[in-house]
């Protein structure tokens, strides 16, 4: 949890003071503390993707540290698997660990037996508590309110309410109509980027860039515009004001339904795409399968999603590939 931790003296600080002292306590031994500090405010110990537990890996592995101090155990690691590659790692680099709060030996069965108990129950407490989060947040989606995230384009949330922000809603309604006027999100997209409109900023900084053809669909398909909740494929009538009336949206999402049936007749044409996901140009950006058709005769292609983008620019070397040409060589 990141609660508390904007405080000038939270929980970690607490625990770092009693590993100082517990480190001072062992100064006869030749005990010297290290002024790195390995706190993961925030992140789960269910992880071992957290940069400073990384960090102390790759010290453990550069020689410089004998011994590793904790408040408790499942301040390491809340994850019996996690935690015994780490113990692994401590006794082939003979690195010692101690637990301030929790007396055992670690060179002992009896002592292993109840470090392995004391890891089990942290690893039972971390998925309890996963569990109880997520029957609260099904719970109150069923009862229609929001319960946090990326606050989407067209609402502000205050007091934990979400209110319809008067300019992003028009914002909103004007990508709807124009989706239905276009018929296409690549279309949709190349005319949003031209006239400038870019995501919703939101309180950490992140936002403010042109929509991706991901976002629009996400967009376009999110009922919350409507009034509505969603919850692992479930709708539910939502506590908040919505922006769209329902003819629009309706008409979007058969619009949107349409256009997806016709791209699953393309893929199970007889001349399928075997390399569609599979072929990048040189600048990275995938090349997706197309074709044009003269006559009765239809040409398949590969064309970078630099030019599909409009992006024409930030392409690679070679932004379009004759489909046979290259599954020939390939196959």
């Amino acid at each position: 949890s990141e609660a508390g931790l904007e405080q000038s003296f939270n929980s970690l600080h607490a625990q770092r003071e009693a590993c100082e002292a517990y480190i001072k306590s062992q100064a006869h031994e030749g005990w010297k503390l290290r002024p790195t500090q390995y706190d993961d405010g925030g992140i789960s110990g269910g992880t071992m993707e957290r940069p400073a537990l990384q960090q102390l890996i790759k010290d453990i592995k550069s020689d410089l540290i004998d011994v590793v101090v904790v408040y408790k155990v499942d301040r390491l690691s809340r994850s019996l698997a996690d935690f015994a590659r780490m113990v692994e790692l401590f006794e082939k680099q003979n690195v010692s660990f101690v637990s301030v709060t929790q007396h055992f030996n670690t060179s002992s069965s009896m002592g292993r037996l109840t470090l392995n108990v004391l890891l089990s129950f942290a690893q039972f407490e971390r998925e309890v508590t996963g569990e109880r989060i997520r029957d609260k947040i099904a719970a109150s989606k069923k009862k229609g309110m929001w319960m946090g995230g990326r606050v989407p384009l067209g609402y502000d949330v205050i007091d934990k309410q979400m209110i319809p922000n008067e300019s992003e809603a028009k914002t909103i309604e004007h990508i709807y109509q124009r989706d239905r006027a276009l018929g296409c999100v690549r279309r949709l997209k190349g005319e949003l980027d031209a006239e400038g409109y870019v995501s919703k900023v939101q309180k950490n900084g992140d936002g403010g860039k042109s929509f991706s053809r991901g976002a629009l669909y996400n967009l376009l398909r999110n009922p919350i515009y409507i009034g509505k909740v969603s919850h692992k494929g479930q709708v539910y009538p939502g506590q908040h004001q919505p922006i769209l009336d329902l003819e629009l949206w309706n008409q979007v999402q058969e619009q949107l339904e349409r256009n997806r049936s016709r791209a699953k007749q393309r893929s199970a044409a007889k001349s399928p795409s075997l390399l569609a996901g599979l072929l990048f140009d040189s600048n990275g950006h995938p090349m997706s399968p197309t074709h044009t058709t003269k006559g009765q005769k239809r040409y398949r292609y590969y064309v970078s999603q630099a030019v599909l983008k409009f992006e024409k620019g930030e392409g690679g070397s070679v932004l379009r590939v004759p489909a046979t040409n290259i599954e020939t060589v390939v196959m």
